[in-house]
């Protein structure tokens, strides 16, 4: 039976009560399974649970059996998590259907758009951040979620309050990932909806919340940075890519510069980018993530730079915008949180020296 906790558009955080375990919480996508209500008796997907998951570890309602119809009536011939029995349908920016698809057919450039690509979703806020500051609030800035994590964007209490608080301007979601003010094919289609539909001055481009990774070189979803690094090449766009940068995280291969970042950049990447190195106090930390660069010959493919990451932080902190990664705050680990935040700073500095065309738009 479920008490209702909290609802948000297309999402309503729910507590249930299972029998012989107690009262735990749970997530109902509204879309999906349609409205809940306190006292509805749901069916649970528990394997989030089960496994012990940070992120996602909650139950999730797959039907509502005291209210079994739901209108499926919505605009749309794109399915996305196609032939599965969640399969949901969605009005694709660039379908004939959508007042976007003639525009998105005409468009085939990104016309030089910076677009900060990241492998973890925390990279977000500070990115965003940065972004603002540095184009006094004046750029609009676009959310690219992919599918390399979780699927519905409705998840993500970050992307809802930066919304809620004007670092975001509008959120597109591709591949199989949904729920995002546009939904997109792919990754190409979803950049060119960025500039063509959402007026976008910069994009940053990340998973959503829940990257799936193992200790293998190739065995994560982050690898996916290399490949929109390519994408945003072929369309024309700047890539500017943040580096996953830890001094807290006790695994090895995640300290001073993260072999996910080695890989992704160092391996999968095939065109050029700007990888922006955050300005960090301790020289022990700047001179380890140097020889790691230099190790994985990463200077050799892409250009390296420097960037003062701590204004997109000091932003964060000013709007009242909490951050975390792993569990870790800016405060734990302020070195994974500059990078981010520099990245930002360094795209915005690019289109406010050229002049920001989408502004209020």
């Amino acid at each position: 039976m479920a008490e209702i906790k909290a609802r948000r558009p297309n999402i309503t955080e729910i507590i249930v009560s299972i029998p012989g375990e107690g009262k735990q919480k749970a997530y109902n996508y509204d879309l999906m399974t349609g409205p809940v209500s306190a006292g509805d008796e749901v069916i649970l997907n528990t394997t989030a649970v089960a496994k012990n998951l940070g992120t996602g570890g909650a139950h999730f309602v797959m039907a509502n059996v005291s209210r079994p119809d739901k209108d499926m009536s919505g605009a749309g011939h794109i399915m996305k998590l196609r032939y599965s029995p969640c399969q949901v349908k969605v009005l694709a920016a660039e379908e004939p259907d959508s007042p976007h698809a003639e525009g998105i057919k005409n468009t085939e450039t990104l016309g030089g758009t910076p677009v900060v690509v990241g492998t973890l979703h925390s990279m977000l806020a500070p990115a965003a951040a940065g972004i603002k500051v540095a184009t006094g609030g004046r750029a609009r800035v676009v959310y690219v979620m992919t599918d390399g994590a979780a699927l519905p964007l409705w998840l993500s209490n970050m992307a809802y309050e930066l919304r809620e608080k004007g670092l975001v301007d509008a959120t597109i979601t591709c591949g199989h990932a949904f729920g995002g003010d546009y939904e997109t094919i792919n990754i190409y289609t979803a950049l060119l909806t960025a500039v063509e539909a959402a007026r976008a001055d910069v994009v940053v481009a990340a998973m959503g919340p829940g990257i799936v990774g193992t200790a293998s070189k190739y065995g994560f979803t982050g690898v996916e940075q290399g490949e929109i690094v390519n994408a945003v090449n072929i369309l024309n766009g700047r890539p500017v890519s943040i580096p996953r940068i830890s001094f807290a995280d006790l695994r090895e291969r995640h300290r001073g510069l993260s072999h996910h970042t080695v890989t992704a950049l160092g391996k999968i990447a095939l065109t050029p980018c700007t990888m922006v190195l955050p300005v960090l106090t301790d020289a022990g930390q700047e001179d380890l993530v140097t020889s790691q660069i230099g190790r994985a010959g990463l200077a050799e493919k892409h250009t390296i730079v420097r960037e003062e990451g701590r204004p997109a932080l000091d932003e964060l902190d000013r709007r009242g915008i909490r951050v975390t990664s792993m569990g870790r705050s800016p405060a734990d680990d302020p070195a994974f949180f500059l990078a981010a935040g520099a990245a930002g700073i360094y795209a915005g500095k690019l289109v406010a020296g050229r002049g920001i065309a989408n502004a209020g738009s």
